[in-house]
C-alpha cells in the first residue's frame, strides 16, 4: 500500500531534518554560560561572558577541537540569571534541557551558584562555577567544580594578613546576612582572627539593597577596632567605605574576592586608597600563559581582563581538558575524565585537586595603590 503524497513528503522532511540534527550533534560541543549579565552584579557577568567567548573563539578559529579523527566546533548558550537565585536555577534547566549542553560554565555569585549546582547534580550536568567560592557550592556533589580557592581558606588568608601584616588586635565586620557568599566569609574570617589571638569587636550585618550603613557603622566606630573587614561585593563597598569614612572610622579597611573588579576603582576613589584584599591573580606578576590571555582580552575587548574573567578563561580551559582526555563530548566520560585531573596550570596560577570539585590553589593580596590594583603578596595553602 502506497502512501499519499502528502504523508511521502512529511516522511522525507521528517528524515531530511533529524538527520541534519543529528550531523549538527555530533559536529557540536555544546557549552552553556550561566552568567549574572543583568541585576546588581552586571561587571561580573561581562567579564564570564567575554572570557568564555573568547576561548570559544580561540577553539574554532585552530580549527576546532580534535577529538580522534574529528574537529568538533565549540558552540556556547549564553543564559542571563539576572543574579536571582531563581533564575539561576531556571537558566540551568533550560541549558540543560532545551539547548542540551553537555556542560555549563557559572554561575559566579555564590547565591546563584548554589541553587544551579542542585539543578546540575540532579541532570547529571556538569557545572564549573569560574568564582562561587562558598564551599555548599560543590559539598557533597559529583558533577559540580569550581576554578577558585573556597571561603574557608581565603577567611584564614585575610584573618592572618590583619593578624600579622596589619598587626590588628581587634576587628569588625560589615556583611551581607542574607548572601550565602558574604555571610560565609564573614564568619570564616571571625574564626580564623579569634583562633590567631585577635578580637571581633563589632559583628555588623545588612541585607542585599540597603544603602544606609550608620547604624551599623555607629556601633563599629564606638567598638574601635584596628582593623574593618568588608567581604561585600565591588558595588556594595564602596559606599560602605565612604560612610564609614565619613563618621569617622580610622580603622584600616580589607575585602575579599569580591572587590576585584576596576568598577570598585571608579565608585571607591580616595576613599579605599590603601586598602587591601585577596584575590585569585595579580596582572603585574602574570605569568607567560596568563599574559598571553591578557594580552588577548585586551585586544578583543579594549580592556584589561579582571578576576572573573581569567577564572572563566580557566574554568573553560578545565572543560576542554576533560573533553579532550575523555575523548567524547559524553556528559558522564568528561565528568569522569574531570575528576581525574590531579593537577592544571591556569592563567590564575597551578590548580590541584584531590578527590573534590575544589582547587588548592594559592592567593594573593591586592593593595589599592593610586588608584589601582597592586599586587602585595601570594599566600599558599
Amino acid at each position: 500500500m502506497s502512501l499519499p503524497r502528502w504523508a511521502a513528503f512529511v516522511a522525507v522532511m521528517l528524515f531530511f531534518f533529524s538527520g541534519a540534527c543529528a550531523k549538527k550533534e555530533a559536529t557540536d560541543i555544546r557549552l552553556g554560560v550561566n552568567a549574572e549579565l543583568t541585576g546588581s552584579k552586571p561587571a561580573v557577568g561581562a567579564s564570564c561572558k567575554n572570557a568564555a567567548e573568547l576561548l570559544a573563539a580561540q577553539i574554532n578559529q585552530s580549527g576546532g577541537l580534535k577529538l580522534g579523527d574529528k574537529a568538533w566546533k565549540v558552540t556556547l548558550f549564553v543564559e542571563d540569571n539576572e543574579d536571582k537565585a531563581e533564575s539561576a536555577a531556571a537558566a540551568a534547566q533550560k541549558l540543560i534541557t532545551q539547548n542540551n549542553v553537555l556542560a555549563i560554565v557559572g554561575p559566579n555569585a555564590s547565591g546563584n551558584a548554589i541553587p544551579a549546582a542542585r539543578i546540575c547534580e540532579d541532570a547529571g550536568v556538569i557545572m564549573v562555577s569560574p568564582w562561587s567560592t562558598n564551599p555548599k557550592t560543590t559539598e557533597g556533589k559529583k558533577y559540580v567544580f569550581r576554578a577558585c580557592f573556597i571561603d574557608d581558606f581565603q577567611g584564614q588568608v585575610m584573618a592572618k594578613f590583619a593578624r600579622a601584616n596589619l598587626k590588628a588586635q581587634t576587628a569588625a565586620v560589615l556583611y551581607d546576612v542574607a548572601s550565602e557568599y558574604n555571610k560565609g566569609i564573614a564568619e570564616f574570617f571571625k574564626k580564623f582572627f579569634e583562633e590567631n589571638g585577635g578580637k571581633v569587636v563589632a559583628f555588623e550585618s545588612y541585607t542585599k539593597g540597603d544603602m544606609d550603613f550608620s547604624a551599623q557603622l555607629t556601633k563599629i566606630k564606638g567598638a574601635d577596632p584596628d582593623v574593618l573587614f568588608l567581604p561585600n561585593y565591588y558595588n556594595e563597598v564602596p559606599l560602605q567605605a565612604q560612610q564609614a569614612r565619613r563618621l569617622g572610622i580610622t580603622s584600616a579597611i580589607i575585602g575579599s574576592d569580591s572587590w576585584g573588579s576596576e568598577e570598585l576603582l571608579r565608585l571607591g576613589g580616595k576613599d579605599l586608597e590603601g586598602c587591601f584584599f585577596s584575590t585569585h591573580y595579580a596582572q603585574d606578576i602574570a605569568t607567560e600563559k596568563a599574559q598571553k590571555f591578557i594580552t588577548d582580552y585586551e585586544a578583543k575587548y579594549g580592556q584589561k581582563p579582571d578576576d572573573v574573567a581569567a577564572l572563566t578563561y580557566d574554568a573553560g580551559n578545565l572543560l576542554i581538558a576533560a573533553i579532550t582526555k575523555a575523548g567524547a563530548p559524553d556528559r558522564r566520560k568528561v565528568r569522569d575524565a574531570l575528576a581525574t585531573i590531579q593537577e592544571f596550570e591556569g592563567v590564575t596560577g597551578n590548580m590541584q585537586f584531590k578527590g573534590t570539585g575544589d582547587p588548592i590553589k594559592s592567593a594573593v593580596i591586592l593593595q589599592i595603590k593610586d588608584g589601582k590594583f597592586a599586587y602585595h603578596a601570594s599566600v599558599k595553602p
